[in-house]
């Protein structure tokens, strides 16, 4: 069957595999439409440290059930539209003991420091099948990065009426943002593009503020009277952006941190305890999360169509990745069709 490799920096090629067999506990998957997200351009680009190359990328699914094996459930059935919960979590270390299993320890994401899903079929345990009966399978693809941001909402535990800022609308960010503006939070989104900001309004922002045209302090000031934000989320990972979520959130406040900075950060630590300020990772997501994720889309308030920037062949992936290494700023999301 047809896969996607991708074997050294900036060097990727359609490969042929084995399709794999089912067994016995698992089910076989038909991938319709698979996502590229920031770990697997930056796996591209040599510049992901948790992945050993060559590596099949992919772990943003929207597939139908194709075979199921011996002692699934029944309610996983052929024909069935799902996704994947694409990690994995070894039951035994602090965080599985604790039930935060999106936090393993031991956790061996799909595409980063295991093989993907960017190919044909898939094999998976049936735990790890998530029913998303009423969502196409493209949509499908988006669940996974919008569940990562729904997350960070539920580990910043925003309140009705809380202000929320939002830094980054890519699709991670874009996730938040709903999540935010579900539970009746005032959300400020804070982004460099213009067309995402606008985005990010229509999925729910209450306001918008563009970095690099405006005073984000004066502004942050002026929409909470002088407070602060009771929550900030950084979904960037940039060092500009960590700092700017410690100086932006207000005394007492929540900083959710889901971004990797890819270099050290320097903080005026004075302010972690003058503000007694609770930071905190935000890591994956948790099944609720992916459930919650689904039960959006399924009002059709979702504005999905500019969150699928292109949709590709896998024989224009090195293209593809090449374009928006070019213009990061200018993509959610680029799926691949099988």
């Amino acid at each position: 069957m047809k896969a996607i490799q991708i074997f050294e920096p900036s060097q990727v090629k359609v490969v042929e595999i084995e399709k794999p067999c089912v067994g016995a506990g698992e089910v076989m998957v038909k991938l319709h439409y698979v996502g590229f997200c920031g770990s697997d351009l930056n796996t591209f680009l040599g510049r992901n440290p948790m992945v050993k190359l060559p590596v099949i990328p992919g772990h943003e699914v929207g597939a139908v059930i194709e075979v199921v094996g011996e002692g699934v459930p029944t309610e996983l059935k052929p024909g069935m539209t799902v996704t994947l919960n694409p990690y994995t979590n070894c039951g035994t270390c602090a965080a599985c003991r604790n039930g935060r299993v999106n936090a393993c320890q031991y956790n061996q994401t799909l595409g980063v420091q295991r093989n993907g899903v960017m190919c044909e079929y898939a094999v998976v345990p049936w735990q790890k099948v998530i029913p998303a009966e009423g969502i196409s399978p493209r949509d499908c693809a988006l669940i996974e990065p919008m569940s990562v941001g729904f997350h960070a909402v539920s580990r910043g535990a925003v309140q009705d009426g809380e202000y929320v800022m939002v830094i980054g609308c890519g699709m991670v960010g874009m996730g938040a943002v709903v999540r935010a503006a579900l539970r009746g939070a005032v959300v400020v989104a804070v982004d460099v593009d213009d067309d995402k900001l606008a985005l990010a309004k229509e999925a729910g922002a209450a306001y918008v503020i563009n970095s690099m045209a405006e005073d984000v302090h004066a502004r942050m000031q002026e929409i909470t009277s002088g407070y602060g934000a009771d929550v900030v989320i950084e979904a960037v990972g940039n060092p500009v952006t960590y700092v700017m979520a410690v100086n932006e959130v207000g005394f007492t406040g929540r900083v959710v941190c889901i971004g990797y900075a890819k270099s050290d950060v320097s903080f005026q630590t004075k302010l972690f305890v003058q503000k007694e300020l609770d930071i905190r990772g935000s890591r994956n997501a948790m099944p609720s999360d992916f459930r919650a994720v689904i039960n959006y889309l399924k009002t059709n308030r979702c504005p999905i169509e500019p969150f699928v920037s292109r949709i590709i062949a896998p024989e224009e992936t090195a293209e593809a990745l090449n374009d928006w290494a070019a213009a990061p700023g200018k993509v959610f999301r680029i799926l691949a069709k099988f």
